[in-house]
């Protein structure tokens, strides 16, 4: 999770769209956006994908994700696929199971699979024979799992990078090191983008700048209900267990890695800060947090007087945020990890011939209903938003910046972003 910026280009002094942050989606977006012929270009604070891009678990699913995402999900797999003929960025159609240990799962599985059925997704419930056929040798009771044969997994260490390189080769400006501080407005709309290393003229400005969006729409004066989650993962060293498609074990994950080792986490163990935005937002956040106590941990530490002392309304013209903290890098919950692992391991003992290589964490952008927004800024013409995946944002990037792509032109977005819409929460 180093910061290792190995590509520099020219400072422009216009493009028609200028995207702040160097994630998933804004790189996707930046290639959609080049390969249509727009003038484009991107701004890091630090490197690329440096932040969640890179830490999340590198899956690539449609299984169990919230109805209005499915579709983005559908079309995804397919860029996937398209992108991995050009660059290598780990993707492969692995297979992905939701493992079941009970009649209610397997019936909130068949729930999703016929709610989910009219997007066309492969979904379906496999008895306990078939499941473990594609597991480890288990020493657990699995009665079955929902599963998908065209499902799979990306490499993060290699996915953003490799986005980029076919954006640059489409057309697209990509900067890194290079910290946005505002946007200047000009007769009602977007005029230009304001950053560390000077102005650049634009009409079109796409915030995709994960946990860091709600603190940068604030400065422009629109409200962005967004907390951050921090999940913990560790990998292995490699290993061959006989199986390669991703699992959810119901409290651990696991996919294997294009090194052989495996991913790792501990499902439903994430944690979150209170911080001052955890009061500003609770008339937002409180119902989900409720509903989801057995899944996110609070906690209180020093993270609340980090963000304290970040001003929530800042000059463009001096040092940013963003350059005071270009990095976000949290620990990793040892403790978590542990969890996990011994979940693992005592699921399938294969894994008790690796050993945990590394560990590591990220903070996830969530949003009060765990689904993004995409979609443009009210009241401020030229402005657009893609942000608060919730840790949904990796496997559904590329269609994600298409779908944004599409919508910055005005033209027909291949899915459905109704549900994505800004002014959801406006109550």
């Amino acid at each position: 999770m180093q910061h290792n910026s190995s590509h520099s280009a020219a400072f422009p002094d216009h493009v028609e769209v200028a995207i702040v942050g160097g994630g998933i989606i804004g790189i996707s977006a930046a290639y959609a956006l080049a390969r249509a012929g727009v003038r484009t270009a991107v701004f890091e604070k630090a490197a690329l994908g440096c932040e969640q891009s890179s830490r999340n678990w590198g899956w690539v699913r449609t299984l169990g994700r919230d109805l209005p995402e499915v579709p983005l999900a559908i079309r995804s797999n397919r860029i996937w696929g398209e992108i991995q003929e050009q660059i290598d960025v780990g993707f492969r159609r692995t297979g992905m199971l939701y493992l079941q240990d009970s009649e209610a799962d397997a019936s909130s599985h068949q729930t999703w699979i016929d709610n989910a059925r009219a997007y066309g997704t492969d979904a379906r419930l496999l008895d306990s024979a078939a499941a473990k056929r594609l597991l480890p040798q288990t020493a657990r009771a699995w009665t079955g799992a929902m599963y998908s044969a065209t499902d799979g997994v990306a490499e993060p260490q290699l996915a953003t990078n490799g986005i980029a390189a076919l954006a640059r080769a489409a057309g697209a400006q990509i900067l890194e090191d290079c910290a946005v501080r505002g946007v200047e407005q000009s007769a009602g709309r977007v005029s230009a983008l304001l950053t560390e290393k000077g102005r650049v003229e634009t009409a079109t400005v796409l915030i995709a700048a994960g946990a860091w969006s709600r603190l940068f729409c604030g400065n422009l004066g629109a409200d962005f209900p967004q907390l951050k989650v921090r999940g913990s993962v560790l990998r292995t060293t490699p290993i061959d267990t006989g199986s390669t498609a991703a699992i959810n074990g119901k409290d651990f994950t696991c996919r294997k890695r294009a090194d052989g080792g495996y991913t790792v986490s501990q499902f439903g163990a994430s944690m979150a800060d209170v911080v001052p935005d955890s009061f500003r937002l609770m008339r937002y956040f409180m119902r989900t947090w409720l509903a989801n106590r057995s899944f996110v941990r609070l906690r209180f530490g020093k993270r609340f007087f980090e963000e304290l002392s970040l001003p929530r309304r800042y000059p463009a013209d001096r040092e940013s945020p963003f350059e005071r903290h270009r990095l976000l890098d949290p620990h990793p919950s040892m403790r978590g990890n542990a969890h996990a692992w011994k979940k693992l391991t005592d699921a399938f003992p294969a894994f008790h011939n690796a050993r945990i290589a590394q560990s590591w964490a990220g903070y996830i952008d969530v949003t009060p209903d765990a689904m993004p927004v995409m979609d443009a800024v009210p009241n401020v013409p030229g402005l657009f938003l893609a942000s608060g995946f919730s840790g949904h944002g990796f496997g559904i990037g590329p269609a994600a910046g298409e779908a944004m792509a599409q919508l910055i032109q005005g033209k027909q977005t291949t899915v459905d972003l109704k549900p994505f819409r800004y002014d959801r929460y406006r109550h």
